[in-house]
Protein backbone atom coordinates (compact mmCIF):
# COMPACT_ATOMS: atom_id res chain seq x y z
CA UNK A 1 0.00 0.00 0.00
CA UNK A 2 1.27 3.46 -0.87
CA UNK A 3 2.12 6.04 1.75
CA UNK A 4 1.27 9.72 1.47
CA UNK A 5 3.91 12.32 2.07
CA UNK A 6 4.45 16.05 2.24
CA UNK A 7 7.62 17.76 1.12
CA UNK A 8 9.51 19.99 3.50
CA UNK A 9 8.73 22.69 0.93
CA UNK A 10 5.03 22.30 1.68
CA UNK A 11 5.63 24.22 4.90
CA UNK A 12 8.97 26.04 4.92
CA UNK A 13 11.76 27.38 2.70
CA UNK A 14 14.30 24.79 1.50
CA UNK A 15 17.00 25.83 3.97
CA UNK A 16 16.78 23.51 6.97
CA UNK A 17 16.66 25.20 10.36
CA UNK A 18 15.85 23.47 13.63
CA UNK A 19 12.80 25.54 14.62
CA UNK A 20 11.29 25.53 11.13
CA UNK A 21 12.00 21.82 10.74
CA UNK A 22 10.09 21.02 13.92
CA UNK A 23 7.21 23.14 12.61
CA UNK A 24 7.17 21.20 9.33
CA UNK A 25 7.02 17.88 11.18
CA UNK A 26 4.11 19.09 13.33
CA UNK A 27 2.19 20.42 10.31
CA UNK A 28 2.77 17.20 8.38
CA UNK A 29 1.33 15.12 11.19
CA UNK A 30 -1.62 17.47 11.80
CA UNK A 31 -2.59 17.41 8.10
CA UNK A 32 -2.81 13.59 8.09
CA UNK A 33 0.30 12.57 6.13
CA UNK A 34 2.31 9.41 6.75
CA UNK A 35 5.73 10.82 6.03
CA UNK A 36 7.78 13.94 5.48
CA UNK A 37 10.31 14.25 2.68
CA UNK A 38 13.28 16.08 4.14
CA UNK A 39 15.31 17.93 1.52
CA UNK A 40 18.79 17.70 2.96
CA UNK A 41 20.71 20.99 3.04
CA UNK A 42 24.01 21.18 1.12
CA UNK A 43 25.75 21.98 4.40
CA UNK A 44 24.32 18.81 5.99
CA UNK A 45 23.84 20.83 9.17
CA UNK A 46 20.95 18.90 10.63
CA UNK A 47 20.77 17.37 14.10
CA UNK A 48 19.53 13.94 13.06
CA UNK A 49 19.11 12.57 16.59
CA UNK A 50 16.76 15.43 17.52
CA UNK A 51 14.87 15.18 14.23
CA UNK A 52 14.45 11.41 14.65
CA UNK A 53 12.86 11.98 18.05
CA UNK A 54 10.57 14.70 16.71
CA UNK A 55 9.47 12.40 13.89
CA UNK A 56 8.83 9.52 16.27
CA UNK A 57 6.85 11.72 18.66
CA UNK A 58 4.63 12.79 15.74
CA UNK A 59 4.41 9.26 14.28
CA UNK A 60 5.87 10.53 11.00
CA UNK A 61 8.36 8.63 8.85
CA UNK A 62 11.21 10.41 7.09
CA UNK A 63 12.28 10.00 3.51
CA UNK A 64 15.27 12.01 2.33
CA UNK A 65 15.99 13.86 -0.87
CA UNK A 66 19.01 15.84 -1.99
CA UNK A 67 19.82 18.11 -4.91
CA UNK A 68 23.48 18.41 -5.86
CA UNK A 69 24.74 21.97 -5.21
CA UNK A 70 25.97 24.06 -8.12
CA UNK A 71 29.60 23.42 -7.21
CA UNK A 72 28.99 19.67 -7.34
CA UNK A 73 27.78 19.36 -10.93
CA UNK A 74 29.00 15.86 -11.80
CA UNK A 75 30.36 16.57 -15.31
CA UNK A 76 32.45 19.48 -13.95
CA UNK A 77 33.27 18.37 -10.39
CA UNK A 78 32.94 14.57 -10.13
CA UNK A 79 34.99 14.17 -6.95
CA UNK A 80 33.12 16.91 -5.08
CA UNK A 81 29.83 15.44 -6.29
CA UNK A 82 30.76 11.98 -5.04
CA UNK A 83 31.73 13.34 -1.62
CA UNK A 84 28.47 15.32 -1.43
CA UNK A 85 26.45 12.22 -2.28
CA UNK A 86 28.29 10.21 0.38
CA UNK A 87 27.51 12.88 2.99
CA UNK A 88 23.85 12.87 1.97
CA UNK A 89 23.72 9.08 2.23
CA UNK A 90 25.17 9.27 5.75
CA UNK A 91 22.44 11.74 6.81
CA UNK A 92 19.71 9.68 5.15
CA UNK A 93 20.92 6.64 7.06
CA UNK A 94 20.90 8.56 10.34
CA UNK A 95 17.31 9.62 9.63
CA UNK A 96 16.41 5.98 8.89
CA UNK A 97 15.35 6.76 5.34
CA UNK A 98 15.36 3.79 2.97
CA UNK A 99 15.87 6.04 -0.05
CA UNK A 100 17.76 9.12 -1.13
CA UNK A 101 15.74 10.76 -3.89
CA UNK A 102 16.20 13.94 -5.90
CA UNK A 103 18.44 15.50 -8.51
CA UNK A 104 21.46 13.30 -7.87
CA UNK A 105 22.77 13.22 -11.44
CA UNK A 106 23.69 16.91 -11.90
CA UNK A 107 23.13 20.38 -10.49
CA UNK A 108 19.91 22.29 -11.14
CA UNK A 109 20.44 25.28 -13.42
CA UNK A 110 24.01 24.44 -14.42
CA UNK A 111 24.53 24.16 -18.19
CA UNK A 112 27.47 23.55 -20.50
CA UNK A 113 25.94 25.36 -23.47
CA UNK A 114 25.48 22.18 -25.50
CA UNK A 115 23.98 18.71 -25.32
CA UNK A 116 25.42 16.17 -22.90
CA UNK A 117 28.55 14.66 -24.40
CA UNK A 118 29.66 11.02 -24.36
CA UNK A 119 32.49 12.00 -22.02
CA UNK A 120 30.06 13.68 -19.62
CA UNK A 121 27.81 10.63 -19.70
CA UNK A 122 30.76 8.41 -18.83
CA UNK A 123 31.63 10.66 -15.88
CA UNK A 124 28.04 10.67 -14.60
CA UNK A 125 27.82 6.88 -14.86
CA UNK A 126 31.12 6.45 -13.01
CA UNK A 127 30.05 8.69 -10.12
CA UNK A 128 26.59 7.12 -9.89
CA UNK A 129 28.07 3.63 -9.97
CA UNK A 130 30.47 4.43 -7.11
CA UNK A 131 27.71 6.20 -5.18
CA UNK A 132 25.33 3.28 -5.61
CA UNK A 133 27.97 0.92 -4.22
CA UNK A 134 28.33 3.24 -1.23
CA UNK A 135 24.54 3.48 -0.80
CA UNK A 136 24.26 -0.30 -0.75
CA UNK A 137 26.39 -0.38 2.41
CA UNK A 138 23.58 1.49 4.19
CA UNK A 139 20.73 -0.40 2.55
CA UNK A 140 19.65 2.83 0.83
CA UNK A 141 18.32 3.13 -2.71
CA UNK A 142 19.30 6.22 -4.70
CA UNK A 143 16.27 7.40 -6.70
CA UNK A 144 17.30 9.63 -9.60
CA UNK A 145 14.87 12.37 -10.62
CA UNK A 146 14.84 13.55 -14.25
CA UNK A 147 13.96 17.23 -14.47
CA UNK A 148 12.92 19.56 -17.25
CA UNK A 149 15.12 21.06 -19.97
CA UNK A 150 15.05 24.51 -18.40
CA UNK A 151 16.75 23.15 -15.28
CA UNK A 152 19.12 20.49 -16.65
CA UNK A 153 20.76 19.23 -19.81
CA UNK A 154 22.09 16.06 -18.16
CA UNK A 155 18.90 14.13 -17.44
CA UNK A 156 15.39 15.11 -18.50
CA UNK A 157 13.54 11.82 -19.05
CA UNK A 158 12.71 8.56 -17.34
CA UNK A 159 14.29 6.66 -20.24
CA UNK A 160 17.70 8.18 -19.48
CA UNK A 161 17.57 7.08 -15.85
CA UNK A 162 16.41 3.59 -16.83
CA UNK A 163 19.30 3.33 -19.28
CA UNK A 164 21.78 4.19 -16.54
CA UNK A 165 20.15 1.70 -14.16
CA UNK A 166 20.55 -1.07 -16.74
CA UNK A 167 24.12 -0.03 -17.52
CA UNK A 168 25.26 0.16 -13.89
CA UNK A 169 23.29 -2.88 -12.78
CA UNK A 170 23.03 -1.94 -9.11
CA UNK A 171 19.86 -2.64 -7.10
CA UNK A 172 20.73 0.53 -5.15
CA UNK A 173 19.65 2.69 -8.11
CA UNK A 174 16.04 3.48 -8.97
CA UNK A 175 13.81 6.06 -10.65
CA UNK A 176 12.13 9.06 -9.06
CA UNK A 177 9.41 10.67 -11.20
CA UNK A 178 7.84 14.10 -10.76
CA UNK A 179 4.56 14.93 -12.51
CA UNK A 180 5.57 18.57 -13.04
CA UNK A 181 8.62 17.57 -15.04
CA UNK A 182 6.79 14.69 -16.74
CA UNK A 183 4.20 17.17 -18.03
CA UNK A 184 6.99 19.02 -19.86
CA UNK A 185 9.30 16.23 -21.00
CA UNK A 186 7.41 12.95 -21.34
CA UNK A 187 5.03 12.01 -24.17
CA UNK A 188 2.38 10.95 -21.66
CA UNK A 189 1.87 9.86 -18.06
CA UNK A 190 1.55 6.13 -18.80
CA UNK A 191 4.61 4.96 -20.69
CA UNK A 192 7.37 6.12 -18.28
CA UNK A 193 5.61 4.41 -15.38
CA UNK A 194 4.99 1.17 -17.25
CA UNK A 195 8.55 1.14 -18.64
CA UNK A 196 9.99 1.67 -15.18
CA UNK A 197 7.99 -1.03 -13.43
CA UNK A 198 9.76 -2.12 -10.27
CA UNK A 199 12.47 0.51 -10.82
CA UNK A 200 10.03 3.30 -9.93
CA UNK A 201 10.54 3.84 -6.21
CA UNK A 202 9.52 7.45 -5.53
CA UNK A 203 7.00 9.89 -6.97
CA UNK A 204 6.47 13.62 -6.59
CA UNK A 205 2.85 14.63 -7.04
CA UNK A 206 2.32 18.16 -8.29
CA UNK A 207 0.11 19.88 -10.81
CA UNK A 208 1.40 21.35 -14.08
CA UNK A 209 1.29 24.82 -12.47
CA UNK A 210 2.66 23.62 -9.10
CA UNK A 211 -0.77 24.22 -7.58
CA UNK A 212 -3.70 22.04 -6.54
CA UNK A 213 -3.91 18.66 -8.28
CA UNK A 214 -6.89 18.60 -10.60
CA UNK A 215 -6.64 22.29 -11.49
CA UNK A 216 -4.07 21.92 -14.28
CA UNK A 217 -2.98 19.74 -17.19
CA UNK A 218 -1.70 16.56 -15.54
CA UNK A 219 -3.62 13.46 -16.69
CA UNK A 220 -4.17 12.00 -13.26
CA UNK A 221 -6.23 8.99 -14.29
CA UNK A 222 -3.56 7.90 -16.76
CA UNK A 223 -0.95 8.21 -14.04
CA UNK A 224 -2.84 6.34 -11.35
CA UNK A 225 -3.99 3.61 -13.73
CA UNK A 226 -0.38 2.93 -14.71
CA UNK A 227 0.72 2.99 -11.06
CA UNK A 228 -1.89 0.35 -10.33
CA UNK A 229 -0.68 -1.63 -13.35
CA UNK A 230 2.86 -1.90 -11.95
CA UNK A 231 1.57 -2.40 -8.39
CA UNK A 232 3.44 0.67 -7.18
CA UNK A 233 3.94 0.66 -3.42
CA UNK A 234 6.31 3.56 -2.88
CA UNK A 235 5.47 7.00 -1.55
CA UNK A 236 3.27 9.64 -3.17
CA UNK A 237 4.86 12.89 -2.01
CA UNK A 238 3.29 16.27 -2.62
CA UNK A 239 5.73 18.83 -3.96
CA UNK A 240 3.59 21.83 -4.70
CA UNK A 241 4.31 25.33 -3.46
CA UNK A 242 2.40 28.27 -2.10
CA UNK A 243 3.42 31.93 -2.23
CA UNK A 244 1.76 32.30 1.18
CA UNK A 245 5.07 31.07 2.65
CA UNK A 246 7.20 34.19 2.97
CA UNK A 247 10.16 34.00 0.59
CA UNK A 248 8.99 30.86 -1.24
CA UNK A 249 8.05 32.68 -4.45
CA UNK A 250 11.61 33.85 -5.00
CA UNK A 251 13.09 30.44 -4.18
CA UNK A 252 10.95 28.41 -6.58
CA UNK A 253 10.01 31.03 -9.21
CA UNK A 254 6.38 31.58 -8.27
CA UNK A 255 5.89 34.85 -10.10
CA UNK A 256 2.12 35.04 -9.57
CA UNK A 257 0.25 34.79 -6.25
CA UNK A 258 -0.88 31.24 -5.50
CA UNK A 259 -4.58 30.43 -5.48
CA UNK A 260 -4.19 28.52 -2.21
CA UNK A 261 -2.36 29.08 1.05
CA UNK A 262 0.10 26.43 2.20
CA UNK A 263 -2.23 24.61 4.57
CA UNK A 264 -5.17 24.61 2.17
CA UNK A 265 -2.94 23.41 -0.65
CA UNK A 266 -1.51 20.58 1.42
CA UNK A 267 -4.84 19.35 2.76
CA UNK A 268 -6.67 19.68 -0.55
CA UNK A 269 -3.88 17.91 -2.43
CA UNK A 270 -3.79 15.08 0.11
CA UNK A 271 -7.53 14.57 -0.21
CA UNK A 272 -7.20 14.46 -4.01
CA UNK A 273 -4.43 11.87 -4.14
CA UNK A 274 -6.02 9.72 -1.44
CA UNK A 275 -9.20 9.61 -3.51
CA UNK A 276 -7.25 8.66 -6.65
CA UNK A 277 -5.35 5.98 -4.77
CA UNK A 278 -8.65 4.59 -3.49
CA UNK A 279 -10.18 4.59 -6.98
CA UNK A 280 -7.25 2.61 -8.39
CA UNK A 281 -6.77 0.35 -5.36
CA UNK A 282 -3.25 1.50 -4.57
Amino acid sequence: MVKFGASLLSWILPEWKAKEGAYAIQKTAAAGFDLLEILLPPSMEIDTATVRKQLADSNIQAVCSFNLPTDCHIPFYPEKAYNALKSALHKASELESEILAGVLHSSIGVFSGSMRTASETETVVQVLSASAAYAAKFGITMCLEPINRYESYVCTSAAEVLEWIDLIGSPALALHLDTFHMNIEEDNFRDPVISAGRHLRHLHITESNRGMPGEGNVHWDDLFESLANIKYNGALVLENFSSSINGMAEKVNLWRPSRHNAEGLAKGSLAFIKQKALEYDL
